[in-house]
């Protein structure tokens, strides 16, 4: 259903760019699965100097000054972090707005690209930037009762945010501003 709705609402959509010192980029790619469309994840492994260190997240990664731009980068961090070759296994469908994080003081903008697999995606090999990798079903990211809270520190601050529970892995933050917007194209009526 994802994956049928996408490619329209992706041509129309206009995403919202934001100029940052510094750029990074996620692919996000839906695919065809047994009990309806996924998409994939990754749970970031645990590191002292990285400031998302054990979220769930996209695959991606900062811009490197050989990419030709932001969607160089998703496709070369996909390849380096799961072993998976984008342009070879799936169709760029379109963008989505970028994400700018609220907790960090340096300017970085984040550029989401969404991508659909071209028929069955081979076995991801996780590098040891990833923990796991993982299919989450459009299905329960599309249905308002699986969103929950959890509590997030900050500077002695504890606050609740909006997520979804994954036995234990929240999708939170930057990456569940874009899952939302990909649910507020998905359910964008078709224009006339």
């Amino acid at each position: 259903m994802l994956l049928e709705q996408l490619p329209a609402a992706l041509a129309s959509h206009r995403p919202q760019l934001h100029e940052a010192d510094r750029r990074a980029a996620v692919a996000i790619l839906v695919r065809a699965g047994a009990a309806g469309d996924e998409l994939l994840f990754i749970h970031r492994a645990e590191h002292p100097l990285d400031p998302w260190s054990g979220h769930m997240a996209f695959p991606g990664g900062m811009v490197d000054p050989g990419d030709g731009g932001p969607l160089d980068a998703a496709v070369r961090e996909t390849q380096e972090e799961l072993a998976l070759d984008l342009r070879a296994t799936a169709t760029l469908l379109g963008r989505l707005s970028d994400v700018n994080p609220r907790s960090l003081r340096a300017s970085l903008s984040i550029s989401p690209f969404v991508f659909a697999a071209r028929g069955d995606v081979p076995p991801l090999q996780p590098n040891d930037e990833v923990q796991e990798a993982l299919w989450v079903p459009w299905s329960y990211l599309a249905e308002p009762r699986n969103r929950s809270t959890m509590t997030w520190a900050r500077n002695g601050v504890s606050l609740p945010m909006p997520c979804y529970d994954l036995g234990g892995r929240a999708i939170w933050g930057l990456t569940l501003r874009m899952v939302d917007e990909l649910l507020e194209l998905a359910t964008r009526p078709a224009s006339v």
